[in-house]
């Protein structure tokens, strides 16, 4: 299968980049399972990673300042963020549009 670019993609590959898993991590001192797409799992690594944090102190820092009752959501929102403000925008203001 091509993808939009040209290149090969497995639709194995695109399946299980999609699916979504649940883990269980602590927050705060508590124990909750949070939900989502493999892809975001490994985002959220690479940024605890970044920062030398724990993923379970990244989601803490995550669950503190979320504006959404939704803590998934609001660790998809901080992943694009986080690589969003990685490339400058059109303006040479990295993620500006964001704030």
């Amino acid at each position: 299968m091509k993808d939009n670019q040209g290149g090969s993609n497995s639709r194995g590959e695109e399946l299980a980049s999609s699916h979504v898993k649940k883990r269980s991590v602590i927050i705060a001192g508590q124990k909750t399972s949070v939900s989502l797409e493999h892809l975001f799992w490994i985002s959220l690594k690479e940024i605890a990673d970044k920062r030398k944090l724990t993923i379970s102190i990244l989601m803490s820092e995550i669950d503190e300042q979320r504006m959404t009752a939704n803590l998934s959501s609001a660790c998809r929102v901080h992943v694009l963020r986080f690589y969003k403000e990685q490339r400058p925008s059109a303006d040479g203001d990295p993620g500006s549009e964001l704030t």
